[in-house]
């Protein structure tokens, strides 16, 4: 199974116009995420840092998976978000080249470890950058 740590901030996922700038709050922080696309621009950050009147979702948490991931594993998304279809907790999912988030609202998050730690997944708070490989 795999080892989860529960990064410290309460993210939001913001929508500006696919031709938009990137904006500056949007890159301030030492985790954030922008994709573009031809129909937006999302962008997935710490909620303290977007500014009122942003077309946002926030009070998401994120669980970081512990990697770097092969990119040949199999299954790694499946035995987290299996438990958590079960337990009907809806998600937000990114994956880079290193590994997979997956982030959960905050209201749902003593649920989501429940259901995560009853699958046999090993939850850490902070950051995954310490934590052991599990490739």
């Amino acid at each position: 199974m795999s080892l989860l740590c529960l990064l410290p901030d309460e993210m939001s996922v913001a929508r500006l116009p696919a031709d938009a700038a990137i904006p500056a709050w949007a890159t301030a922080s030492p985790f954030f995420s922008i994709t573009r696309t031809p129909d937006e621009l999302s962008i997935l950050c710490p909620a303290a840092r977007v500014p009122a009147g942003v077309r946002a979702e926030a009070g998401w948490r994120c669980l970081q998976v512990a990697g770097p991931l092969d990119f040949g594993l199999v299954g790694v998304l499946a035995a987290l978000l299996g438990p958590l279809q079960q337990a009907g907790i809806s998600v937000f999912v990114l994956s880079t080249y290193d590994t997979d988030y997956v982030l959960v609202k905050k209201a749902q998050l003593s649920r989501t470890l429940h259901a995560l730690r009853a699958a046999g997944h090993e939850i850490k708070e902070g950051s995954a950058k310490d934590a052991p490989s599990s490739a």
